[in-house]
């Protein structure tokens, strides 16, 4: 079974619609999923037509704070697919856990005790939109993140702060924690600013193959999710985007999303892009070369020991 973590701080990004319709697209191929929602807001829970704080569904919140197991949580609402819902009294939690020993660690207790008993391929956590204790809690668990993002100039500047976390989580709770690829969403390319966000990105990339880093062999993933009014659409419907638009450009970019993310099964070779296809690590740190109109100082920044810098 597979966990992947999809976060980023940043709220907006199209996070919560990459967990729901990558994991639609993954159980069309076949797979089974379990969708997980951290976000006390909801909005994948809602995506799937369920209320949030219904006092006949055990949600996350029952499973974290009373104790409940986890399979008792797990709704299936559709063919291969299932979720954990959240509640708006998650939002409580950081408050409620601040007396409780090992509070980082709830989620992945609870994953340990239900054991075998989670017959899935894959566990996508949707995270919420900050770097508090839920968000943590999903590192701990998972083996791999994914981080969505806007190829905007200040969605760089917050993926360094991001990864700063990622790594202390990866040295001091979860070593077995990677960072499998950065996904592009709402993208336009046809604007100069996302070819120059793309290339810098690339270029970060490019210059952690090698090193000990939770990134180092991450890619950026060669689908790029395009703007689609159907997937703004969808989640009012209660539908995943293959179900409300299955021929939009939305569907048939997370059906493209999904076959990447299989393919890191069978360990096939992944590229960034044609521009970093020769690139086999490990290899000599890469000069990242900023472009003077978009200050990444931030991201490309590091200490000696390799931390991205605060």
């Amino acid at each position: 079974m597979r966990i992947i973590a999809l976060m980023n701080q940043k709220g907006g990004v199209g996070k919560t619609t990459t967990t729901v319709n990558l994991g639609a697209a993954l159980a069309e191929a076949g797979k089974r999923v379990c969708l997980i929602d951290l976000d006390p807001q909801a909005h994948l829970t809602i995506n799937y037509g369920i209320e949030p704080g219904d006092q006949n569904i055990v949600s996350l919140y029952d499973v974290l704070l009373e104790e409940r197991s986890l399979l008792e949580a797990i709704h299936s609402v559709e063919k291969n697919i299932a979720i954990v819902p959240s509640s708006i009294d998650l939002a409580a939690a950081e408050i409620e856990l601040v007396a409780v020993l090992g509070r980082e660690m709830l989620l992945k207790r609870r994953l340990e005790a239900a054991g075998e008993a989670l017959e899935f391929d894959y566990l996508l956590l949707d995270c919420p939109p900050s770097l508090g204790l839920l968000t943590i809690n999903a590192l701990a668990a998972a083996d791999e993140l994914i981080i969505p993002m806007l190829a905007h100039f200040l969605a760089l500047q917050g993926v360094a702060k991001l990864l700063e976390t990622v790594q202390l989580v990866s040295r001091r709770m979860n070593p077995r924690l990677r960072v499998s690829g950065v996904v592009l969403t709402m993208f336009d390319a046809q604007t100069r600013l996302s070819g120059e966000v793309v290339a810098e990105l690339e270029n970060f990339i490019i210059d952690a193959r090698g090193r000990n880093l939770p990134w180092s062999d991450a890619v950026i993933f060669e689908t790029r999710i395009r703007r689609n009014i159907k997937l703004a659409e969808s989640p009012s419907f209660a539908q995943t985007i293959l179900r409300y638009g299955p021929r939009s450009p939305g569907a048939t970019d997370y059906r493209a999303l999904a076959r990447e993310v299989l393919a890191m099964e069978t360990k096939q070779p992944q590229q960034t892009s044609a521009s970093t296809a020769n690139v086999v690590p490990p290899q000599p740190a890469v000069e990242v070369t900023v472009n003077p109109n978009l200050d990444v100082s931030k991201l490309a920044a590091k200490s000696p020991d390799g931390e991205v810098a605060a």
